[in-house]
């Protein structure tokens, strides 16, 4: 059965285009107008992935990230913007958007974006099926569930986006190894992201809201100076 799609954009030329050329690669495409038709579509139909613009009528594409993970919807979402705007950028990726594109894009490399996302998403489907029910990492506080996908933190459950999970676990995966930002763009997103390390630093900084007590003196990921970050036990005396 191939992959649904939800494409939500209000520029009907780029809808159709996306539209054509995700069908031809083999997905379902079903598409929206407006940030609440998207929104709505997105809660009713249960797509695999969504391609939604930042700017939209009705309700814009930050609002409807927003909303969709404050509803628990995981959806991976690519978000697409006009703007060359890291502020955009980056508050897509801090609301649980997985990937970003600036417009003009070639619809070839939307459909390679989409492609990847979703491979990294069933490969963790799959490790996490592989997994012994009931196997779970424990670091200090932290207990992590890889085959439920869930995660706590002194015993409460954390509310993670897709991607702060494959981060945590990625780094929990390796404790107390430094992990180069590099390494973790090829390892969490799946390809190569054109070295734009600055979203791996908006992840840690949002999993360390959700883990540390300071965090301006962490005491579960450590960053590395010049070289990356490491995920490992609290000492006693921190």
């Amino acid at each position: 059965m191939s992959k649904k799609l939800l494409v939500v954009d209000d520029e009907q030329s780029i809808s159709t285009l996306l539209q054509y050329n995700l069908q031809q690669a083999g997905f379902t495409v079903e598409t929206a107008e407006d940030g609440e038709e998207g929104y709505n579509k997105a809660l009713e139909g249960k797509p695999d992935l969504i391609v939604l613009d930042l700017m939209l009528p009705k309700m814009d594409g930050i609002e409807v990230c927003k909303k969709l993970r404050q509803q628990k919807v995981m959806t991976p979402i690519l978000m697409l913007t006009a703007k060359d705007d890291e502020f955009d950028k980056v508050l897509g990726l801090e609301l649980g958007a997985d990937d970003y594109m600036t417009k003009p894009f070639s619809p070839r490399e939307v459909v390679a974006r989409v492609k990847a996302i979703l491979r990294r998403t069933q490969i963790i489907a799959q490790e996490n099926e592989q997994e012994e029910d009931g196997e779970c990492i424990m670091i200090g506080d932290l207990k992590i569930l890889p085959d439920h996908y869930e995660a706590y933190f002194n015993q409460e459950q954390l509310e993670l986006t897709p991607k702060e999970f494959e981060l945590l676990l990625y780094l929990a995966k390796y404790k107390g190894r430094v992990l180069t930002r590099d390494q973790l763009l090829s390892a969490v997103w799946n390809y190569d992201f054109a070295g734009d390390t600055r979203i791996v630093d908006v992840h840690i900084s949002h999993l360390r809201e959700k883990i540390e007590h300071n965090t301006r003196k962490p005491v579960y990921i450590k960053t590395i100076r010049g070289l990356g970050y490491k995920l490992e036990e609290p000492k006693v005396d921190e």
